[in-house]
Order: structure tokens, then C-alpha cells, then sequence
């Protein structure tokens, strides 16, 4: 039996302790040690972006990325995709019907938030698809789910600007 290591890392915010060997991916540690099976098993080699989850705000490939890597670090997965209510890009893939059997769904909306919250303002259709170069679906033709994504930044942008003339309005400035 193959040695464990004990990983230390936050995942979704909270703090977590888990034993893996030093082999496993960190989508098998997701999946088969802390049972978290929202990022999706795909091609096992970096294609096609079912597995992305967050590392410190950053999209990755969980399926290619060793357990070991995520010591001391910040992970965010699917499941930890929430904020009080529903998050913009939730609500707008269900009003746009962007989901179709939604296996990559997942990993999209995780590459899709980073993107978002990375830029912080309304995005292009053709900025969506590149930032979403990496992720593969085999039922859309990718329409619906841009469609979504654009509509989601501009709701978060509104949020973002929102609490921008509140921090003013808490924090006047000075003038003589």
C-alpha cells in the first residue's frame, strides 16, 4: 500500500485535513477522499475542463494537478460556488437554459467566476469564448452558456459598482 501524506489546505472556505497518497490528482482527492463529486472526471489528461475547480482564485485542471500541490493553499470547487442567494452565474444559467446534460457544467462555471471576478466588469461574447478556450461540451454549441456568462457579468459588475458607491458613501472624502 502506497504511502499517505496529510494534506492541509481550505477548501470552499472552511479548513481540511485529508490523507492522500502523493499520486493522487487533486480531483481524485476531491472526489474519492472528500467525496465532493461536482468537479466531473473527464478525459483524465487536461482536455476538456469537467475537472476545473479554483486554486487561489486561479482555474485549474484539477485532473492534472497533484494532491500535494494544494498544501497551505485555497481550493474552490463547484460546491463552493454559493454567496447568500443564488450566484449571478447559477441564475443566469438557468434563465438561459445553458445546462444541457450539465457534466461540463461544473468546470465551466468555475473557469467562467474566476474570469468574472478576475476582469470585474461586463465582458464580450468573444472575450467569454476565449476564457473559455479550455472547456469542452459536447451537447451545446456553446450559445446559450455565452449568453449566460455575459449576462452574469453584467450583474456582477452591478453588484461590484455597488459596493463601490457604498464604500464611498460610508467614506466621504476629504476637501477643503
Amino acid at each position: 500500500m502506497a504511502e499517505s501524506f496529510l494534506l492541509s489546505f481550505q477548501l470552499n472556505g472552511e479548513p481540511v485535513e485529508v490523507a492522500a497518497p502523493p499520486h493522487y490528482t487533486l480531483l481524485e482527492v476531491l472526489r474519492y477522499k472528500l467525496d465532493l463529486i461536482g468537479s466531473k472526471q473527464g478525459c483524465d489528461k487536461g482536455d476538456c475542463g469537467a475537472c476545473t475547480v479554483q486554486i487561489d482564485r486561479r482555474p485549474v485542471l484539477s485532473c492534472i494537478t497533484l494532491g500535494v500541490h494544494v498544501q497551505g493553499r485555497e481550493v474552490v470547487t463547484v460546491e463552493g460556488l454559493t454567496r447568500p442567494g443564488m450566484h449571478p452565474l447559477h441564475d443566469c444559467f438557468d434563465k438561459w437554459v445553458a445546462a444541457q446534460c450539465g457534466f461540463c457544467t461544473p468546470g465551466i462555471l468555475m473557469a467562467a467566476e474566476a474570469y468574472l471576478s478576475a476582469v470585474g466588469r461586463k465582458v464580450t461574447r468573444g472575450e467569454v469564448a476565449e476564457a473559455l478556450a479550455s472547456n469542452l461540451c459536447r451537447c451545446t454549441g456553446y450559445t446559450k452558456i455565452v449568453d449566460a456568462i455575459v449576462e452574469a457579468s453584467e450583474l456582477m459588475a452591478a453588484e461590484d459598482e455597488g459596493k463601490d458607491d457604498h464604500r464611498r458613501a460610508g467614506n466621504p472624502s476629504k476637501t477643503s
